[in-house]
């Protein structure tokens, strides 16, 4: 298990890298998008190609930074249910989720985006736009990103399965990170006792 663990450290390691380079695609999206648009009204002139690899970072930045999300705890839960479960019973639906769901569903469409992304680049694919770009680019995004993804949620059912097996604290729980809940609820409670005192 230990050596396990170690390879769940190196993919976090990984995530946490593409995760602090990820937001440059969306600064660069939204400049392109800024000029593109001041161009536009100032000169009464645009291309396709502006608003393409915008579109390209755009997808870039969902798709390579799915496993930095999960590995923040980011991605979409539903909490209803699952928030009033003891932490022990979060964790075995977690394990199950990556097992039965997750895991899964990225091998799958890992298997699937490779062939496509090599279809695209083999054959020079065009946009039908006028002055649109090639599409293999954003093709790529696609088997890159599932595989961050598939990696990080190896790494996570590791976590999951050590903490289960007591030998890790809990991976669900950010240290030093409060949640906007929490900083919202001491705020509450601060501004209850500073009114309390006046």
């Amino acid at each position: 298990m230990q050596a396990l663990l170690k390879l769940s450290r190196a993919i976090d390691w990984l995530s946490n890298q593409v995760g602090r380079w990820i937001i440059w695609l969306i600064l660069g999206s939204t400049i392109i998008s800024g000029v593109n648009a001041v161009v536009r009204k100032a000169f009464n002139m645009s291309s396709n190609a502006y608003l393409e690899v915008q579109w390209y970072l755009f997808a870039a930045s969902f798709l390579l930074a799915a496993g930095y999300t999960l590995l923040q705890g980011e991605h979409v839960k539903i909490d209803v249910i699952y928030g009033r479960l003891s932490r022990k019973t979060q964790n075995w639906i977690d394990i199950f989720g990556f097992v039965v769901f997750l895991l899964p569903v990225a091998a799958v469409i890992l298997w699937m985006a490779v062939p496509f992304f090599l279809q695209g680049f083999r054959s020079g694919e065009m946009s039908s736009n006028a002055g649109g770009l090639i599409r293999w680019p954003v093709y790529l995004m696609m088997p890159i990103g599932f595989a961050l993804l598939l990696l990080q949620g190896l790494s996570e059912l590791i976590k999951r399965v050590a903490f289960a097996m007591g030998l890790i604290e809990d991976p669900a729980v950010k240290k030093g990170e409060k949640s906007a809940e929490e900083e919202l609820a001491e705020e509450i409670r601060r501004l209850a006792e500073a009114e309390g005192k006046v």
